[in-house]
């Protein structure tokens, strides 16, 4: 007898604990609105660092516009994908995986901070796997 309440136990705690994918997917889900959302209002204040250094010429060459008004473009952009992600994060997640990928060949273009492109492709790992978690939420509560 003392096993049977012994396995109810569990059944309790795992029941009203959240399950670990949930748990993952709302810290990807926070990480991946908040992160997006600061840095681009980063970009109109420069705190954080000057952003213009991070930006390829050839960013520039292709859209006639100075370095700092591409930045206030680039800044909108985030500040819209963090919004995205926290209302439809099955379609934002993937909005901030195509951005980092245009990040990481900008970054590639530039010839320097591959540092930086390299952990921004483990984010973008990261939004993908959010993807991934949202389409399997998606379809459990539909």
């Amino acid at each position: 007898m003392a096993s049977a309440s012994a396995s109810a136990v569990p059944a309790q705690r795992s029941s009203s604990t959240m399950a670990a994918d949930r748990q993952a997917c709302l810290l990807l889900r926070t990480v991946f609105t908040v992160a997006p959302i600061l840095f681009g209002l980063d970009k109109f204040t420069n705190i954080l660092t000057h952003w213009t250094v991070y930006l390829a010429p050839q960013a520039t060459s292709v859209v006639p516009l100075t370095p700092q008004t591409f930045m206030y473009v680039v800044g909108v952009v985030e500040i819209i994908a963090g919004l995205i992600v926290a209302v439809r994060p099955k379609y934002g997640s993937l909005v901030v995986a195509v951005w980092l990928a245009g990040i990481i060949i900008n970054l590639l273009l530039l010839g320097s901070f591959y540092d930086v492109a390299l952990r921004d492709f483990g984010l973008l790992v990261g939004a993908l796997a959010l993807n991934r978690l949202s389409v399997g939420r998606a379809r459990t509560t539909a």
